[in-house]
């Protein structure tokens, strides 16, 4: 991954790849430029994840327990009761 892209903020890395897939999907590139064009979308991808994991681990819930807000770190996988 050069050092541009691993700088790209979220956003722009996905716009980059949402293109990159439209480049492939329509079947006109060559060979060579396909290939290329997939190992670029395979580093944006890897960047795109990593990224919203460092998001998901900045994020916070506040749960309210006995009438107060309390702070707990950001759990998808909870059922929605303020278990993590």
């Amino acid at each position: 991954m050069t050092k541009e892209t691993a700088e790209l903020p979220f956003e722009e890395a996905l716009a980059q790849l949402e293109r990159i897939v439209e480049l492939l999907e329509s079947g006109d590139v060559p060979l060579e430029r396909a290939i290329e064009l997939f190992q670029e979308g395979m580093q944006l991808s890897h960047l795109c994840g990593r990224k919203l994991d460092e998001a998901e681990q900045k994020i916070e819930a506040l749960i309210e327990e006995d009438g107060e807000f309390v702070r707990k770190p950001f759990n998808p996988a909870a059922d929605g009761k303020g278990e993590t």
